[in-house]
């Protein structure tokens, strides 16, 4: 419990950070916003080019590992995003939904804890389940984001559009522009890598700051995006931190064989709370992100008590 304590209470730290600031004046009412563009712009684009810049063919060649991982992130997401859909809601607000309930922190959170709980073996498994919640999950929710917010209805012309935005969007070029470096075999500068480091090492920090200036907003109760908004935000929460694992856990274990110690860490990262990443899409495109938020704060808090347990019932002292 300590240790899943010690990897939490600087996220809560950030979120605060930014809500103090925020309801004491020092950061401005479009702060949250303008922070967020630079985490969209330049942090997250940095991330997510050194990551795959980095990654080598024999580090990602895990193939059950992957199906497993991405099974149980996909199926989480056309589950909600079916639901959402029929209750009534925008193809771009059900996508932001669903990957709200679909998105493992596996960036900020996933590193440290796997390697208190798993040790440097760790590490590979996080970085392929990185790999495909910050670069695929998070292009399948652009994808269907951008064709929820065109209005051309002709097939081809639609396409056109959606492969245009997609093409100027940083959160999809950035991961592109890493994959062909890493198949060139391009040695980046010293002063590159640094710059690099430099942008990623603010992504997550920067990311929950704005969170906590979103917070901090005082909304009046028209503008929630629905009745029962808290409910909603409830079962995304609990989607997250039960439904994802345990499908994780039956895929791992049942369908795919993997080692004793792959399963585990696979149950681990599907069961980490809901990353920023979903909040972030919300407030670039300009989307109601008080369940989002909501769902990320929740999963955080009962990711405490749920990861805890879940440690505990592997055997790990945590």
């Amino acid at each position: 419990m300590l240790a899943t304590l010690e990897i939490l209470l600087p996220v809560f730290g950030l979120i605060f950070a930014g809500f103090a600031c925020r309801r004491r004046g020092v950061l401005g009412p479009n702060s949250a916003s303008e922070l967020n563009r630079f985490v969209v712009w330049l942090a997250l684009p940095a991330l997510l080019f050194d990551t795959m810049a980095h990654a080598t063919w024999h580090q990602l060649y895990q193939p059950a590992f992957v199906a497993t991982f991405s099974i149980a992130c996909v199926s989480v997401f056309t589950l909600i995003l079916a639901l959402r859909l029929l209750s009534g809601r925008h193809l771009a607000d059900a996508s932001v939904d669903a990957i709200a309930a679909s998105y493992p922190n596996t960036g900020y959170i996933g590193f440290p804890l796997g390697v208190i709980a798993f040790g440097h073996a760790s590490l590979t498994p996080t970085t392929i389940a990185t790999i495909l919640v910050a670069c695929v999950l998070f292009a399948v929710a652009i994808v269907l984001i951008e064709i929820g917010l065109q209005t051309e209805r002709t097939p081809h012309k639609l396409g056109l559009k959606v492969l245009g935005s997609l093409a100027r969007n940083p959160l999809i070029v950035s991961p592109l522009a890493g994959v062909a470096v890493a198949s060139l075999h391009v040695t980046l500068p010293a002063s590159a890598e640094t710059f690099l480091k430099l942008l990623a090492g603010a992504a997550s920090p920067c990311a929950l700051v704005s969170l906590g200036l979103f917070l901090a907003e005082k909304r009046p109760n028209q503008t929630e995006p629905e009745a029962g908004a808290g409910g909603i935000s409830l079962l995304l929460t609990g989607v997250k931190l039960v439904v994802q694992p345990a499908l994780t856990w039956w895929l791992a274990a049942r369908v795919f064989g993997l080692a004793p110690m792959l399963v585990e860490m696979a149950v681990v990262l599907a069961a980490l709370p809901t990353g920023t990443g979903p909040f972030m899409l919300a407030e670039f495109y300009q989307r109601e992100a008080h369940i989002t938020s909501r769902t990320i704060l929740l999963s955080t808090i009962g990711s405490v008590v749920t990861l805890s347990l879940l440690l505990m019932l592997m055997g790990h002292q945590s």
